[in-house]
């Protein structure tokens, strides 16, 4: 941490770092909107990945809430130009994003050059679609266990869970925990097997 002119603290724990976040309509608004912020707090640049370009819709207490803009189509994103990547849960964000082949593809080179990645609630079915998850042990929302562990993970009942730069977290209330972990994570940069 440095000290600007007026002797407050300024975060740069993440100063130089570049994050995506990919998501879609239906994130849960709240997992996309606390890391981001925890990301920009730390001193991260922060771009949003898409399936369209323009915006997409998070949704809040059963029902859509505002509009986000997005930075780039996953299409067009390369995973070599980011340090880390963030995936939102959300019921219908992961589930959309899983049928894409871009965004798989997106996710899996991640993993390929062993880039910190977060993954909140429903957000590790994503993982599991990129087949990342062999000998992995991760956490999520409960109700995606089974699918997880068939993927090959150890499912595990836990607030936060990190495995070699993979951070995973159950819920929104597990966001203060999973938010530190994720900068912790990204600030150690790329974790060899």
């Amino acid at each position: 941490m440095t000290m600007d002119n007026t002797n407050t603290p300024k975060k740069t724990a993440l100063a130089g770092k570049r994050v995506a976040i990919i998501a879609t309509n239906g994130f849960e608004e709240s997992e996309l909107r606390s890391p981001r912020e925890a990301l920009l707090n730390a001193g991260a640049t922060v771009e949003l990945i898409s399936l369209k370009a323009g915006t997409i819709k998070g949704w809040k207490d059963g029902d859509w809430s505002d509009a986000e803009k997005v930075d780039h189509t996953v299409a067009d994103a390369n995973a070599e130009d980011y340090d880390a990547l963030l995936i939102p849960g959300g019921v219908m964000n992961p589930d959309k994003l899983r049928m894409d082949t871009d965004a798989v593809a997106f996710v899996r080179d991640f993993f390929d050059q062993h880039k910190p990645v977060a993954a909140i609630c429903h957000g590790p079915w994503l993982l599991a679609e990129a087949d990342v998850l062999k000998g992995r042990k991760v956490t999520s929302y409960a109700s995606i266990r089974t699918d997880l562990t068939n993927a090959g993970a150890e499912w595990v009942d836990a607030e936060v869970v990190v495995d070699n730069g993979l951070v995973t977290s159950r819920s929104p209330k597990d966001l203060p925990a999973f938010n530190a972990k994720m900068v912790e994570e990204i600030g150690e940069g790329v974790h060899q097997e």
